[in-house]
């Protein structure tokens, strides 16, 4: 296609990371206490039952709202999107159950960053982690900086019943707020620059790989190396999702594991246990191995709605990468 080395790409959950090493390096600073409720920092929370969620069950997806709503209208406005928070209801006892939460727990992540900093998490992401690391802003991109930000385009066509079924022993998928419509609100120029902090970042492919680098080498002393080998090598989450499969999640990330499961988790078939990352919607890839020191960054706009053929092919990109460095 016409994509070059400059092209800069959505890269929805593959985000999350972003954010949640920004919440690491408040940990160091003794700003944030993962084992404290949210409501420490963020007191209107509590409502609707909700007073009990610590930091580290939003941060492993089990602090039970995985859809709760947050729509465009509240993304722009703090106070909004506070009160929207506080309105939110629980599906489960809190830490009980794991499901990937798509944004809302992120959003609850940036108010934390911005409650104890007293600045735009948008910024303290680009001043704590990316500019250290020597990155170019990637959550919350000026309408005035999103030159050559390819527009997302739709591809295919959903699985069949059949194939859901054949596949996942389901005929339907649950429902979920990531639809064409709320996919193609991120060619929005608008919608960029708000840098949805589960879901909203934008990047180059090697941007993403020379951030996993990072992670993997601290080269930029951004975090404590004890604690980053803690952050991307701990599993602190292995309740099974809904389909059965063990979370293995570390604090904001997702590790390959030794149970023959990291293909399934997204990183291939080839990577070592030890590998860890994040990878998006639509076919985003990002993700490190300790075992070889390779870290991979993979952007597509063409966004597959194919919810079987999509994973499968990032597994097999990934399969393929882990094995230039075997």
């Amino acid at each position: 296609g016409d994509a070059t080395l400059a092209s800069r790409y959505v890269i929805f959950s593959a985000t999350k990371p972003f954010v949640t090493s920004t919440v690491w390096t408040l940990i160091v600073d003794g700003l944030i206490d993962v084992t404290e409720p949210v409501i420490t920092y963020f007191p209107e929370f509590g409502a609707e039952g909700k007073q009990s969620i610590t930091v580290e069950q939003v941060m492993l997806h089990t602090s039970g709202f995985p859809h709760a709503p947050m729509g465009p209208a509240t993304w722009t406005d703090r106070d909004a999107r506070k009160t929207k928070m506080a309105s939110w209801r629980l599906n489960w006892e809190p830490g009980t159950r794991f499901e990937y939460h798509p944004s809302s727990a992120h959003w609850v992540l940036a108010e934390i960053i911005e409650a104890v900093t007293g600045n735009d998490f948008r910024d303290e992401v680009e001043r704590r982690v990316t500019q250290p690391a020597g990155l170019p802003r990637i959550v919350g991109i000026p309408q005035s900086e999103q030159e050559g930000i390819e527009d997302l385009v739709l591809v295919g066509e959903p699985a069949t019943p059949d194939e859901l079924e054949a596949t996942f022993g389901v005929r339907e998928l649950p429902a979920s707020e990531v639809n064409d419509d709320a996919i193609l609100r991120f060619n929005d120029a608008d919608v960029r620059e708000v840098g949805m902090p589960g879901g909203g970042g934008v990047s180059r492919a090697r941007d993403l790989a020379m951030f996993y680098q990072e992670l993997l080498h601290n080269t930029a002393g951004i975090w404590p190396s004890v604690d980053l080998a803690d952050w991307t090598g701990r599993v602190r989450n292995s309740l099974p999702d809904p389909m059965g499969v063990p979370a293995n999640r570390s604090l904001g990330l997702i590790l390959a594991g030794d149970d023959g499961k990291s293909n399934i988790r997204g990183l291939g078939r080839t990577v070592s246990p030890a590998a860890f990352g994040h990878n998006g919607a639509g076919g985003q890839l990002a993700w490190a191995d300790p075992a070889t020191g390779l870290s991979l960054g993979y952007v597509t706009n063409g966004y597959d709605r194919h919810e079987i053929r999509q994973p499968r092919r990032g597994s097999s990109i990934g399969t393929l990468a882990a094995q230039c460095a075997s």
